[in-house]
């Protein structure tokens, strides 16, 4: 099934209501608001660009939103369902790298071989904003608002990989997981103690460095200790200060 893309021009929407699912993200609230211009910030310096962001998709789950070696020419953003992206080795192994959720931006990995250096991939039915990058870099170079705020996408995209340690057990690992989705659903306007887990159990052992059945033998003592509760793939964090606690230890 092909893809289809209108030009993106959304009015602002109204407060976003909390789900369980990663829905639909206003514009208001996405991470490229000031590069599309669509949320009626009123800047003259994003005015250019507004009208070349291109609403794409639907892309079903497993479809490939851009796969590595292809030249980079747009960065993306998550409007709703989520994507991964992947890195696979000379000798076929994929790694997951990140999960990106609605009003998330992918790409920014891109910008400087000038080719995507891995595999983008919707996990589910997903729609996404297209912003063509040399569009919006021939705009930075006369504007500086706009330049400043592409310097803040790329240093959120650096400081969210030099964040990740694999350093520490388990638990500890999932626990910061399922904190960090939270807390990135809460800056989007989405429910931050329910949520849906698009991705599947492999994914989430293959991204912390687990075993499948290492994550869900965690899972387990959590749902037992009444820190997380699932079911399928809805998350309800009923004690996220407990999951707090197993980092703080740690960290101790």
């Amino acid at each position: 099934m092909s893809t289809q893309s209108t030009i993106c021009a959304i009015p602002v929407a109204a407060p976003v209501r909390s789900s369980l699912r990663a829905d639909t993200v206003s514009c208001a609230r996405c991470a490229l608001v000031r590069a599309c211009g669509v949320a009626g910030n009123g800047s003259v310096a994003f005015a250019d660009v507004q009208q070349l962001v291109e609403d794409v998709g639907p892309f079903r789950g497993n479809q490939f939103v851009f796969r590595a070696g292809e030249p980079f020419r747009s960065l993306f953003a998550v409007k709703s369902g989520m994507v991964k992206t992947v890195q696979t080795d000379a000798e076929g192994r994929a790694q997951v790298l990140g999960f990106y959720l609605p009003g998330e931006v992918l790409g920014l990995e891109a910008v400087d071989p000038g080719v995507y250096p891995v595999d983008g991939v919707a996990l589910e039915s997903t729609r996404l904003c297209r912003l063509p990058f040399d569009a919006v870099s021939h705009v930075a170079q006369r504007e500086p608002e706009v330049q400043q705020h592409l310097f803040r996408l790329f240093s959120r995209a650096i400081g969210q990989h030099e964040g990740r340690s694999w350093d520490v057990g388990a638990d500890q690992r999932l626990a910061a997981f399922l904190l960090d989705l939270s807390t990135r659903f809460a800056q989007r306007g989405l429910a931050p103690e329910h949520f849906r887990l698009a991705m599947p159990r492999g994914d989430i052992a293959n991204f912390l460095h687990l075993a499948p059945e290492t994550v869900s033998r965690v899972l387990a003592r959590f749902r037992e200790q009444g820190m997380v509760d699932i079911s399928g793939r809805d998350v309800h964090l009923p004690k996220p200060e407990a999951l707090r606690a197993l980092l703080r230890e740690a960290a101790a």
